[in-house]
């Protein structure tokens, strides 16, 4: 199977799709990624069926989900677009990660789910944009009310088009980076929050030390408290937040050189596994390391 085809879940699984920094620009946040190690798609302008959604990003493929990097588009006086508005609010509470997405196979079935569930999704918004070898890239999304998930931008994705965004010249990172392992909620009732979490996703919440954890088909969600995320991370943003995630290298000695060499704030938790406080281009906090050493259940 190809990388491409291995993204999408099979019917009735949910995987851990990407997640998204908000930054003010995009060229500035493509530097950064670049100087890390990662192989960086070039900029494209989003589109919904009712026009330009007012966003671009760049994005990091990998071998299992993706990062992306959003920034709003400069608008004409009267011309913003409700979702940049949307993207500008969140940036002003915090740098860094501010949108978790689930992969699901049936965007529709996921938006009736989350009515009857009194989620309150906004109507399905299908999105396209160009990429680079001419193809167009298409997704239906799934959004909750924000005031329903206040960690975040939490959503849905179905994938139409998966072979025009894995393609193989952006999935060669010469840091070693295979795979977003798990996102990182941070919550002052890490266990409200996580039946909250639970309830959106259909996932199993299961206690994991002083945190709780949801284990998808294909990755994983750990909520815990502000405090403990700052003290394993270095920095966390106040509750509701998301403090940020890990990712699975098959050897994180070539990223440790990388951010070394960056001069960032980077510490060993254990052997193969650090956490990094990221560039201002970027925001947020990483856990990186082999999947040994994250220790989280496959």
């Amino acid at each position: 199977m190809s990388v491409a085809a291995a993204q999408l879940p099979p019917p009735g699984s949910l995987v851990v799709d990407h997640v998204s920094h908000f930054v003010p620009a995009l060229g500035a946040a493509a530097r950064a990624l670049e100087a890390l190690g990662f192989a960086v798609t070039p900029e494209s302008a989003q589109q919904t069926q009712d026009g330009p959604a007012g966003t671009s990003n760049v994005c990091v493929m990998l071998e299992q989900g993706y990062l992306e990097f959003l920034a709003p588009v400069p608008a004409t006086p009267g011309a913003d677009t409700p979702n940049a508005q949307r993207l500008r609010a969140s940036m002003q509470r915090y740098s860094g990660v501010h949108l978790c997405c689930f992969g699901s196979p049936d965007a529709e079935g996921e938006s009736q789910r989350l009515q009857a569930r009194q989620f309150n999704p906004l109507p399905v918004v299908h999105l396209s944009r160009k990429t680079d070898s001419g193809a167009e890239a298409k997704f239906k999304v799934v959004r909750a009310a924000p005031e329903k998930m206040p960690e975040g931008r939490v959503q849905f994705v179905q994938h139409l088009t998966p072979e025009a965004l894995w393609r193989p010249q952006y999935l060669g990172h010469t840091n070693n980076v295979v795979r977003l392992a798990c996102v990182f909620v941070a919550a002052d009732d890490p266990i409200g929050a996580a039946a909250r979490w639970a309830h959106f996703s259909a996932l199993l919440p299961r206690p994991a030390g002083g945190y709780v954890h949801l284990q998808a088909s294909r990755g994983h969600v750990l909520v815990g408290r502000r405090e403990d995320w700052a003290a394993l991370l270095g920095d966390a943003p106040a509750a509701p937040a998301l403090a940020g995630y890990a990712l699975e290298c098959r050897d994180p000695a070539i990223l440790v050189s990388r951010c070394r060499l960056l001069g960032l704030a980077l510490r060993q938790i254990r052997e193969n596994l650090y956490a990094v406080s990221l560039p201002a281009a970027l925001g947020g906090a990483w856990l990186f390391g082999t999947r040994q050493a994250l220790g989280l259940p496959q």
